[in-house]
């Protein structure tokens, strides 16, 4: 338990030194551009199948049983706010969590352990402000984006099954997917993302800082990375869920 709290305070004060660096440090344009590539237009391919598979998945499972109610023309409505609401930030983040903050504990981890992070101080270099914060940054432009295409192709995949293998009229499956989706699933779908992303870039660059012992503590800090920012975003998930449908409760009104 005090090495938890403990964890959890490391983690706080990572934040705190993000955000004194969002407001006093120095903005590093060619850092931040760097990143949003490596995070957000590197990870496009794999949002995007996810995202077709996971709506595609989601809607066969979904009409199997409302077949035998008669019921598939509310497949729309439920793969929409399925995907809105919990498959699509959720699936992201974890996709991120494996190949962006693997990657990220990594890379610093490396350059830990070689001492590069010592040189970046002894030229008055502050490693948050060089490494940390532009990352930060590119995760919350980025992952709002990801999430778009990974609940667009979902719906776009799930259209696909319910009209052509499970012959639901278009129409039908059209007016109830516009319908029953509201704005606020859209927000929902957003806020939930940017903690996600959060989560992911504060837990994987404290596992690169505080890397040691050479290659071993690089590869256990990647693996710490990828699986506490795993189980971080699904014990988040729960409890945003759980708040955000106290103040913004689902509706299936017209």
């Amino acid at each position: 338990m005090i090495s938890f709290l403990t964890y959890l305070g490391e983690l706080v004060a990572l934040a705190q030194e993000v955000v004194t660096s969002l407001v006093v440090g120095k903005f590093r344009w060619n850092q931040f551009m760097k990143q949003i590539v490596e995070i957000g237009f590197k990870s496009q391919i794999v949002v995007i199948v996810t995202g077709v598979f996971t709506g595609s998945v989601l809607t066969a499972q979904a009409l199997f049983q409302m077949e035998q109610f008669h019921m598939e023309t509310m497949g729309g409505a439920l793969v929409g706010i399925g995907m809105l609401r919990e498959l699509g930030p959720t699936i992201t983040g974890l996709m991120l969590s494996g190949r962006v903050g693997a990657a990220m504990a990594a890379e610093i981890g490396t350059m830990k352990v070689t001492e590069q992070i010592d040189a970046l101080r002894s030229m008055d270099v502050h490693p948050v402000d060089y490494l940390v914060t532009p990352r930060f940054l590119a995760m919350v432009v980025s992952i709002p984006l990801l999430i778009a295409e990974s609940v667009g192709f979902g719906i776009l995949a799930s259209i696909l099954i319910g009209t052509q293998v499970f012959d639901v009229p278009f129409a039908y499956w059209n007016f109830h997917l516009v319908a029953r989706t509201e704005l606020i699933d859209i927000i929902i779908s957003m806020i939930k993302g940017s903690a996600f992303g959060m989560i992911i870039v504060l837990i994987s660059c404290h596992q690169g800082l505080k890397a040691t012992n050479g290659a071993v503590g690089v590869g256990r800090g990647t693996t710490n990375a990828m699986v506490f920012s795993s189980l971080a975003i699904l014990i988040v998930n729960f409890f945003l869920t759980m708040l955000l449908n106290i103040f913004f409760p689902l509706s299936f009104g017209g």
